[in-house]
């Protein structure tokens, strides 16, 4: 299967991000070799195993380079450290650990321990969903639940935590592959310096139909 049929399967699309300096600096800061025992600095390591596990399900290895390859956990979570505002972590975060309840409710297991196979099962579960189940999962809260059953620390439904993580998750990796020096210079249509305005003209000529490096 190939990438653009990979996440067309999955259902996956992103808004437009401004790009910045900073974060300019910061993806490229990420460029190391992955490794296998990253420690993250925002999340925990259990949330952050969850991430290059998702991020290796929306943007798999295939005839080019996947998310473990260029770092993009590893981005994301620097990003979420030293770029997002304080109410920006908070949400984060809390839909993080919403995922990881989601998870183990799933699974019967801890989302450390789960396989490749449980985490597309799990994303497809969200992503996949029709729009009017994505709206119902998005307006639960742990405010229609009994007092006595609440836990007290649990301040976001699982399911509409993990689905609003998974989403961010998805548009900010979408995001920092394709603003990537890898990708945006030997995957996409590169030209350092662009010339005339073509309004129209052969699709061979102008990329060969892929999207422009900007």
């Amino acid at each position: 299967m190939n990438r653009r049929q990979a996440l067309r399967n999955i259902g996956l699309g992103t808004g437009a991000i401004i790009v910045g300096p900073a974060t300019l600096n910061l993806l490229q800061s990420c460029k190391s070799e992955p490794t296998y025992d990253w420690q993250p600095t925002f999340l925990s390591a259990s949330n952050g195993f969850a991430l290059k596990q998702i991020l290796e399900v929306i943007l798999p290895k295939t005839e080019t380079p996947g998310a473990d390859e260029l770092n993009i956990a590893e981005f994301i979570d620097s990003y979420m450290e030293q770029v997002a505002h304080p109410e920006r972590q908070e949400k984060f975060k809390q839909s993080a650990d919403a995922f990881s309840r989601a998870f183990k409710k799933e699974f019967d297991k801890e989302e450390a321990e789960g396989s490749s196979e449980e985490y597309e099962q799990i994303i497809a579960k969200y992503l996949k969903a029709t729009p009017s189940e994505r709206g119902e999962i998005a307006k639960r809260t742990t405010e229609t639940q009994d007092p006595q059953d609440r836990d007290q620390r649990i301040s976001l439904d699982a399911d509409a935590g993990s689905l609003a993580y998974l989403e961010e998750v998805r548009d900010m990796g979408i995001w920092a592959y394709k603003t990537s020096e890898e990708i945006g210079e030997n995957v996409m249509w590169y030209d350092p310096i662009p010339g005339q305005y073509i309004p129209c003209g052969p699709v061979d000529e102008l990329g060969g139909g892929k999207a422009m490096s900007l």
